[in-house]
């Protein structure tokens, strides 16, 4: 396969970088004072509830150190939960325990991780250990997600999550991120995880990478990535599209997650979202964002903004492949 490491044959295709994209576009509709409602998940969950956008349910917030011996008392009960720094990032200091056996705790692995461990994870979260810029931060416990069976074989001992682009409203592109051996069963596309690039009109899979090279099979199930079909497309891109109001913010992206319960689940806000979901889609984001630039001014509803993006987005596009 040719690599495409051209800068003028990239700019051809639409493919932004982080340049373009830190200047343009956050700079530009990002105001910096809105930046801590998304970069505090404490902050995004509660704006979520004002907004009735459905999160996964809190369990508990630990915000000072003589709390941290009490995290057992306040997780008792709960099968599974999930243990996150409010203002983390990249998915640093996520600890995720999906089984509760007597009082002991399994990582998605199978390994197991004591209450002293625990104890000292958050406390490690409180002093900033994992947050942006070394802040002190708190501990927030999150309902463990009830994994939806649709992805069964998809994704390796981690919950497969949803990441949308969204641009003054609109969902411009999207991509599944799948969980492997190589990410410790996180889906974060840096640390090894599948990113799966979708059609935004339907939810079906266009294309797959693993640290940026194509791919069909999921390496550790071997399952056909390609096969795949969002469920639940629909809400999703309604759900990314009412962000936009809840956060004011005009360039983002919208972590979400499929509970076989209760349905799409929103788990954070981006104002800084990568660009690799343009090689996950192998579709440059540019023309789409300037399509959406080029309209003129008009207040469209979330149901407008969803059914236009489908229509303008949906869809195969030319891969940028080549060095032509």
């Amino acid at each position: 396969m040719v690599s495409f490491v051209n800068p003028f044959v990239l700019r051809r295709r639409g493919i932004m970088g982080m340049n373009r994209r830190n200047i343009s576009y956050i700079g530009r509709y990002n105001p910096r004072s809105l930046y801590k409602q998304v970069d505090n998940k404490l902050i995004t969950k509660q704006l979520a509830v004002k907004a009735k956008i459905a999160t996964p349910a809190l369990i508990s917030v630990i915000s000072e150190q003589h709390e941290v011996d009490q995290v057992g008392d306040r997780v008792r009960g709960h099968a599974g939960f999930c243990i996150k720094p409010a203002q983390g990032s990249g998915g640093k200091g996520i600890l995720v325990i999906t089984k509760v056996v007597d009082g002991r705790f399994f990582k998605p692995s199978g390994d197991e991780i004591s209450a002293a461990e625990m104890e000292r994870h958050c406390s490690n979260i409180l002093a900033g250990l994992f947050s942006l810029g070394g802040k002190s931060d708190v501990a927030v416990i999150e309902a463990l997600i009830q994994f939806d069976p649709v992805f069964d074989g998809y994704s390796f001992e981690g919950v497969p999550d949803i990441r949308l682009i969204v641009f003054k409203g609109f969902p411009v592109m999207g991509m599944l991120r799948l969980s492997t051996a190589a990410s410790d069963g996180k889906a974060n596309l840096h640390q090894g995880a599948v990113g799966v690039g979708v059609d935004i009109a339907t939810g079906k899979a266009l294309r797959a990478v693993q640290h940026d090279k194509p791919l069909q099979h999921h390496p550790d199930t071997g399952n056909d990535l390609l096969q795949m079909q969002v469920p639940h497309w629909e809400q999703l891109l309604r759900l990314a599209a009412g962000c936009y109001e809840m956060s004011g913010l005009g360039y983002l992206g919208t972590d979400m997650v499929l509970d076989s319960e209760r349905g799409p689940l929103l788990l954070e806000l981006n104002a800084r979202p990568g660009l690799a979901i343009q090689i996950a889609n192998g579709q440059g984001l540019l023309p789409r964002l300037r399509h959406i630039e080029s309209l003129p001014q008009q207040d469209y509803d979330v149901e407008q903004r969803v059914e236009l993006a489908k229509q303008w987005f949906g869809g195969e596009q030319p891969l940028f492949t080549g060095n032509r």
